[in-house]
């Protein structure tokens, strides 16, 4: 029986779907012709996901019925400049997280009051550049940096010619816990994030004392990966302890689906409960600041590897061109993926799809269902597109895989693929 407009699971791009010949298309494109033409491994992203995302986060806001809410695409998930150029145009805020992400937010198109700066141990350089572009708010993760705010602002010329006050926000951490794993969970009181409760108090105070800043709120982050709404409940009630302010960022961190089995809150529900919960316990008129990161992306990209060889022993290893260098979440995380191959979806074969990097732990999917896998096969694995470009690394002296984005049957380059002579051109002889 001939396969069909064939819709694929929600851990896939929007609108990717297999085609009259059983392949996979992403945005229209065929997954063979696109390793074909770009080689692999590459990372494949579908252009029309991220802006239907961007959309949905807005439309939910307006829906919720909050007249000023700002969301935030957390930069560190997928930072490549036609990404950060796209959510530009659609009237995202973008947060950062070092001097060389407000770079590319800024090169990107982002305007400055529309930059949200974090970092536990931002550097003088840093905050001088935050303070130079005049960013939309600092968030101040601990007391030395207040010292070293209060230094830079004081200086002739910072932060800005007119003299106006630098708007921040403080890091606290609401000491709650959501259920994702230790390496990603960021509310609980033991954080390298922020400060605690019982410190909160002192350090409004010390930053009234400066008069180079506006403190305009209060920011906290739960954790990554959160596939329940509570924590953010949870968060917004202790956060009312601390008073009454004008702004309000209760980070992200709301989870996507990595397998078929995981089914995280609608976006639409995510946003009503966020929304809900602020109104209820930090104010009806305050703005709000949301940041989505993964939630943006991740579904949005795949990464399509070429089959190296197949081994069998104990178990069937399946081994391809990347691995560590494209995909470090399995290796930090422990973190679940799926896998096709491309044009013979629906395979049973147990596999373990393993990458080309010199250690036993190089494993992309530990447990994958593969149809006969052979050498040349094109495999695909999907909800790469957060943590996977963001991640790269040149392991092995494995040069980066290019990105591709793709909408309505057309596909373009928006970062290369990286060559060995990149890997030399920083050497100092």
């Amino acid at each position: 029986m001939a396969i069909a407009e064939t819709s694929l699971s929600h851990v896939y791009p929007i609108g990717a779907r297999l085609n009259e010949r059983g392949v996979l298309e992403l945005g229209g494109c065929d997954a063979l012709e696109l390793a074909r033409e770009f080689g692999t491994p590459a990372y494949v992203v579908v252009e029309d996901d991220l802006r239907t995302r961007a959309r949905a986060f807005l439309q939910a806001g307006r829906a919720a019925g909050h007249e000023n809410l700002a969301v935030v695409y957390a930069s560190k998930a997928s930072a490549c400049g036609a990404l950060l150029r796209l959510f530009a145009q659609e009237g995202l805020w973008c947060d950062v997280a070092s001097g060389g992400e407000l770079h590319l937010a800024l090169a990107a198109g982002f305007p400055p009051e529309r930059l949200l700066m974090h970092g536990n141990a931002k550097s003088e350089a840093e905050l001088r550049q935050a303070l130079r572009h005049r960013l939309g708010l600092i968030v101040i993760d601990n007391l030395d940096e207040i010292q070293r705010l209060a230094q830079l602002v004081g200086e002739e010329g910072l932060p800005g010619d007119d003299r106006r006050a630098q708007p921040v926000l403080l890091r606290a951490t609401p000491d709650v816990r959501g259920d994702t794993h230790e390496k990603i969970s960021t509310g609980q009181a033991n954080s390298k994030f922020g400060f605690g409760m019982d410190q909160v108090e002192e350090a409004i105070r010390r930053v009234r004392e400066v008069a180079g800043l506006e403190l305009q709120g209060i920011h906290a982050h739960v954790g990554s990966q959160l596939l329940e709404l509570e924590p953010f409940r949870r968060a917004a009630a202790q956060l009312s302890r601390l008073g009454v302010f004008p702004t309000w960022d209760l980070g992200g961190g709301l989870g996507v689906a990595y397998t078929a089995a995981q089914h995280p809150p609608a976006i639409e529900d995510y946003v009503g409960a966020v929304v809900q919960a602020a109104r209820e316990h930090l104010g009806e008129h305050a703005r709000l600041l949301i940041e989505p990161g993964r939630s943006l992306t991740a579904n949005a990209g795949v990464t399509l590897y070429t089959v190296e060889s197949v081994k069998r022993n104990v178990s069937t290893w399946v081994a391809v061109d990347g691995g560590m260098s494209d995909n470090l979440r399995p290796m930090l995380y422990n973190a679940a993926y799926e896998a096709e191959v491309v044009d013979r979806f629906g395979g049973q074969d147990l596999c373990v799809l393993a990458g080309k990097h010199c250690e036993s732990g190089d494993v992309i999917v530990a447990e994958a269902r593969l149809d006969d896998p052979q050498p040349g096969d094109v495999v695909v694995t999907p909800a790469t597109g957060a943590y996977g470009h963001a991640m790269a690394n040149n392991y092995n002296g494995v040069p980066r895989p290019p990105v591709i984005f793709c909408s309505g049957g057309d596909a373009r380059l928006v970062v290369r693929r990286e060559s060995f002579e990149d890997l030399t051109a920083r050497d100092v002889i």
